[in-house]
């Protein structure tokens, strides 16, 4: 296994590869320190629909031609917007690297912003807010962040609402890119059939020019909590509680992954053991961790039958006290094992390992190497594993609830 290897411009711009053997393929990225925790409220959304655009038309290539461009060599494109990040991939064999890096290019540099494009794209992405709306599992999570950090850029939605995607023009997405498409916040990432060499050239070639310049800082996220219900005449009840987790650089991280994983995570967990298998209360139900810079949040979801939708999550609250507790040392080497299996299969995919190795650079200035990673989470303790559980159960809930109201954690 070759090494991951980093490279900065002169402008600050990053460049990372990471070459495999015994594949043909490629997988390159570019990964943006921007996305929606950015905006401005007025212009929530902004970041999503900026990342629609570019493909609509960028570096004298339509939309059409774009698509034509990539899948002419069997390859093609795809992006992604959260509250932190936004990210642009293109899959190809590793032959056609220069087009993937060229057409990411173009779309970041040279993107055309026709205002009837804007007008035709704002319609698709109302359809993709309502259909978010209309599924109960995915609003939900939105209604947690807003609940959990109310009144705050990073408790707005990602999709934005009706009211400031309409309000979005032609100069917000210029202006966007101007303020956050900034050469010190990019990597370039690729894994795969790649020439390490031949990538910083491409970089050069299509970034290098950049200016470099201070990027804006979002706002700090301030926790908060609370209660939320979305009422509907469901037959199902769809449940989201939890607690504020931590950042990812957090010393408590890897702990909390092996918690949320022995406590709820897995038909093997506690919470699907109990709830699901013995008792039949949900037919859905796990927990999960996430994490961002300076905040993050462990989460319980079910879905269930209304009637027994609360006992479902008093029960579920009273199974995560009770692991905060008593953890088992069999349930935390399962934890381990499972996690461990986890990091290594990722590794044998292209687009995991390019994924990985921008987010990482993105974030920590670098890869973080996959076996000190695994050190670490087999270095946990039982006892910093139930800790970690029993401080973040013991702060303030939030929970949110499509379907009937529900009482608050006593």
């Amino acid at each position: 296994m070759t090494a991951p290897r980093i490279h900065r411009l002169a402008n600050g711009f990053t460049v990372a590869a990471e070459p495999m053997a015994g594949v043909e393929t490629i997988a390159v990225g570019l990964h943006v320190d921007c996305g929606a925790r950015h905006e401005e409220a007025q212009t929530n959304g902004l970041a999503h629909l900026f990342e629609h655009m570019v493909f609509k038309g960028a570096g004298g290539r339509s939309a059409r031609q774009i698509s034509e461009a990539v899948e002419n060599v069997g390859g093609y494109l795809n992006a992604f917007t959260s509250r932190d990040q936004t990210a642009f991939q293109a899959r190809l064999l590793g032959e056609h690297l220069d087009l993937g890096v060229e057409l990411i290019g173009d779309m970041i540099r040279k993107p055309h912003f026709e205002p009837d494009d804007l007008a035709r794209e704002k319609d698709v992405v109302l359809q993709e807010l309502g259909e978010a709306r209309d599924l109960p599992d995915d609003i939900i999570n939105d209604h947690f962040h807003s609940t959990a950090w109310p009144g705050q850029a990073f408790g707005r939605p990602v999709l934005g609402e009706e009211a400031t995607i309409a309000a979005i023009g032609v100069d917000d997405l210029r202006g966007w890119t101007r303020a956050h498409y900034r050469p010190q916040g990019m990597v370039l990432a690729a894994a795969g059939k790649v020439d390490i060499d031949e990538l910083i050239e491409l970089a050069e070639a299509r970034f290098g020019d950049m200016e470099p310049a201070p990027r804006p800082v979002p706002e700090a996220a301030s926790y908060q909590g609370g209660s939320f219900v979305e009422r509907r005449r469901l037959e199902s009840a769809h449940i989201l509680f939890g607690w504020e987790g931590v950042s990812y650089f957090d010393e408590a991280y890897y702990p909390l992954l092996l918690f949320s994983q022995a406590a709820g995570e897995g038909s093997s967990s506690r919470l699907f053991q109990s709830i699901r298998e013995d008792r039949g209360l949900a037919y859905s139900v796990g927990s999960s961790v996430a994490a961002w810079r300076d905040t993050g949040m462990l989460t319980v979801y079910l879905a269930t039958a209304r009637r027994e939708a609360q006992h479902a999550t008093d029960l579920s609250r009273e199974l995560f006290r009770a692991a905060a507790r008593d953890l088992s040392p069999e349930e935390l080497a399962r934890a381990k094992a499972q996690i461990r299996a986890t990091i290594l299969m990722a590794l044998e995919s292209v687009q995991s390992r390019a994924d990985r190795l921008g987010f990482q650079t993105l974030v920590h200035g670098e890869p973080l190497d996959p076996a000190t990673i695994i050190a670490r989470i087999d270095a946990c303790t039982l006892d910093e594993v139930r800790a970690v559980g029993a401080r973040l159960i013991g702060g303030r809930e939030t929970l949110a609830t499509v379907g009937p109201a529900l009482k608050a954690a006593a």
